[in-house]
């Protein structure tokens, strides 16, 4: 970390990633930051540092030493499973800092030494201790799969036979009689029933008579709106999708493409036209949408259809620490592996993370938000590739109550940059003018208010 950097998150303040610490406290408390860290985004801990206010008091070297060694011992007996750090010295003028880096760990959750479990929270953390947000770490980690959960009462009764059949024969080339095993066990061995004879909620998604009878929430949504407004009360259409993930994407797809445009682009007359979105950008992105979705916290999977864009929304923000820009490339992480493997044997699914890569290759704009607080992963793709009139689009959806909300904390960043830039600029002049006078002492001269006053001028305005 370079000396600017760490100025910089000093005028900053804390945040989700950012914690101040003037000196090591004791290794309990240190432990939780560690673990909080671990659990959520990680972060650094920045020693020497006032807490709240930021400001820079600086460590002497015994305690750069002594919180070096303690935050080694912390990391190792006091977090369990023992965590990885890295640290460094930081030096602003005369003064030196300790930064501990800590990065979102792979194996939470992590606790301390006491069994607590902490994650953060904006600047703060807080203590975990619902089973769904234990189980959401498990699964974050992939230790633990909720699609593998058994659903209580189920049985080989509520399973679509002709369903099994057709996947048998497309994926084995066999009928299921010829196989030398019982049913039951063939389906242990796909995961579709648990040993206890109970149906497997990725068993009941893609092979069950009626899934919701199990899966409530999960179904499709799909409304197509008159004008740009979700909070319009004017739709064109509005239906409830419902039955099992490939019969959803297969009615899914046709409200779609019921709703959007065919262009005519070299074709006879007589001829369809070509759908305004290419159609690998609708499967692509409604398969992952259905594929993986969040069982945790299960909720439907939204299509909404307006006049200039179509937003598919997925219940469950991006799994395993992935970014926006990480799936953009190819990058990908399965929350539900098991459902991918049907997907891809009974769809058109990939599973490989091209999927993303595939849409992004049509000549479409496709804007994606990892929603983290909301839980959930929105693909905005425009129904125009004029880059000034989406422009303006964005600029009309981040106009309401909940905008406002977002551009403060937007103004709230810029105020911070300039805030810092003006300390910055002030600290500069400050330690210029007390180098002047240094240099004037030890030559024995003086200047006039006049002279120092163009000195620091010239301090200030560089480029005069």
């Amino acid at each position: 970390m370079t000396k600017e950097e760490f100025i910089e998150l000093c005028h900053c303040g804390e945040t989700t990633k950012v914690q101040y610490k003037e000196s090591f406290t004791t290794q309990t408390k240190i432990a939780q930051e560690m673990v909080a860290f671990a659990n959520t985004h990680g972060g650094v801990i920045l020693f020497g540092v006032k807490d709240k206010t930021g400001e820079m008091l600086g460590l002497t070297f015994k305690q750069l030493q002594d919180t070096g060694l303690e935050l080694g011992n912390t990391a190792n007996e006091q977090v369990k499973p023992a965590i990885y750090i890295e640290t460094e010295v930081v030096k602003v003028d005369e003064n030196r800092f300790l930064v501990c880096h800590i990065a979102e760990g792979r194996n939470k959750p992590y606790k301390t030494n006491n069994g607590e479990i902490w994650v953060k929270q904006g600047q703060d953390k807080r203590r975990v201790t619902e089973n769904s947000e234990i189980l959401e770490l498990f699964q974050d980690s992939g230790s633990y799969y909720a699609e593998d959960v058994a659903i209580k009462d189920s049985s080989v009764k509520d399973l679509e036979i002709p369903l099994l059949r057709d996947y048998f024969q497309k994926v084995y080339g066999k009928a299921i009689e010829d196989f030398n095993q019982t049913l039951e066990s063939m389906l242990c061995s796909l995961g579709i029933m648990s040993d206890k004879g109970e149906l497997t909620r990725a068993g009941v998604l893609y092979f069950g008579k009626h899934p919701q009878q199990f899966e409530r929430a999960f179904k499709i949504k799909a409304v197509a709106f008159v004008g740009n407004s979700i909070g319009g009360n004017q739709y064109i259409d509005s239906r409830d999708i419902e039955g099992t993930v490939p019969w959803m994407f297969r009615e899914g797809m046709a409200f779609l493409k019921s709703m959007l445009h065919h262009r005519q682009e070299g074709q006879n007359f007589n001829s369809v036209g070509v759908l305004e979105i290419p159609e690998v950008v609708l499967e692509e992105l409604l398969q992952n949408a259905l594929v993986h979705i969040d069982l945790l916290h299960p909720a439907a999977v939204r299509l909404l259809v307006f006049e200039n864009r179509i937003e598919i929304v997925n219940p469950g923000k991006l799994y395993g620490g992935l970014k926006v820009e990480d799936i953009r490339l190819g990058a990908s992480k399965q929350r539900n592996p098991l459902m991918a493997d049907f997907a891809a044997k009974t769809m058109i699914f990939r599973g490989l993370g091209s999927g993303i890569v595939r849409a992004l290759r049509e000549n479409v704009v496709i804007d994606f938000i990892n929603e983290y607080d909301a839980n959930q992963f929105r693909a905005i793709i425009w129904r125009t590739n004029d880059i000034e009139k989406i422009k303006q689009f964005r600029s009309d959806m981040y106009a309401g109550d909940t905008i406002q909300k977002n551009g403060k904390i937007i103004i709230d960043t810029i105020q911070k940059k300039e805030d810092y830039i003006q300390k910055t600029i002030q600290m500069s002049i400050d330690a210029i003018q007390k180098g002047i006078q240094k240099v004037l002492a030890e030559r024995n001269q003086t200047l006039t208010e006049i002279q120092m006053s163009v000195l620091l001028y010239f301090a200030k305005h560089p480029t005069a």
